[in-house]
């Protein structure tokens, strides 16, 4: 891939399984990624349900892939987007495919794409099977994309709190095989948690970035040496005083 070119992304949306509440924030994220060149939704758009996707189709240059609801409990919107993956994927256009679904049909298509060598990037609800998100390379859970809603609304997405990180943080931090009470680069840590874990995301626990949310926990220390990277480490125990 040219190196003044961003990643070809493959985007293909599961509307039977996606809110179109989270339109504007799933591409703004696949932007981070690299460019949707593909962008592509199938579902019964005849349906009352799917006036919500119909709304934006085209604000988001979606294409829609119409899939006619003929019997209750068939999943021919799921075969046709499992078709179009492999069909594109054998074109040898794309650097990296956006699946988006909280579904369980999709776990062997993300596991059969990163096969080839292609990246997948999983976009659902926290309702997602473990196997479809572990799949993926990454995997974004799509409450966090929603607007953020304001105190007076509840629709607001429950963040968990800081805390439940600590244990992710430290283990990724042990796979580093830092020495207990040294500092690591704070970049490097992240860079472990997202292999450690491909839906771990500081949103899911009220932080923009990771260095708030490292913050945020007041378990480790964090510093920004001048020049240098930010780096952060275990709190130390103060000498004398034992855990309780």
């Amino acid at each position: 891939m040219p190196e003044d070119r961003s990643p070809r992304l493959a985007v293909l949306i599961d509307a039977d399984n996606t809110s179109a509440r989270i339109a504007d924030g799933l591409f703004e994220e696949i932007a981070k990624i690299g460019e949707a060149s593909v962008r592509r939704i199938y579902g019964d758009f005849s349906s009352p349900r799917m006036k919500g996707w119909n709304d934006i189709l085209l604000s988001h240059a979606i294409v829609p892939q119409q899939q006619f609801a003929y019997t209750t409990g068939k999943n021919a919107s799921d075969i046709t987007l499992v078709i179009d993956a492999m069909d594109l994927l054998h074109s040898g256009r794309f650097d990296g495919f956006c699946l988006v679904s909280s579904d369980s049909d999709f776990p062997r298509l993300a596991s059969r794409i990163r096969e080839q060598g292609v990246d997948v990037y999983g976009f659902g609800e926290k309702k997602t099977p473990e196997s479809f998100r572990q799949a993926c390379r990454r995997f974004i859970y799509t409450e966090n994309l929603l607007p953020d809603s304001g105190p007076a609304q509840n629709s607001a997405p429950k963040r968990e709190p800081a805390k439940n990180a600590v244990p992710l943080i430290e283990k990724a931090m042990e796979q580093m095989e830092a020495e207990e009470g040294s500092w690591v680069a704070l970049g490097a840590v992240g860079t472990q948690l997202s292999n450690l874990s491909s839906d771990f995301d500081p949103r899911t626990f009220g932080s923009r970035k990771l260095s708030d949310l490292v913050r945020k926990t007041g378990v480790f220390d964090i510093e920004h040496p001048e020049g240098g990277s930010t780096r952060i480490r275990k709190k130390q125990q103060p000498k004398g005083r034992k855990k309780a």
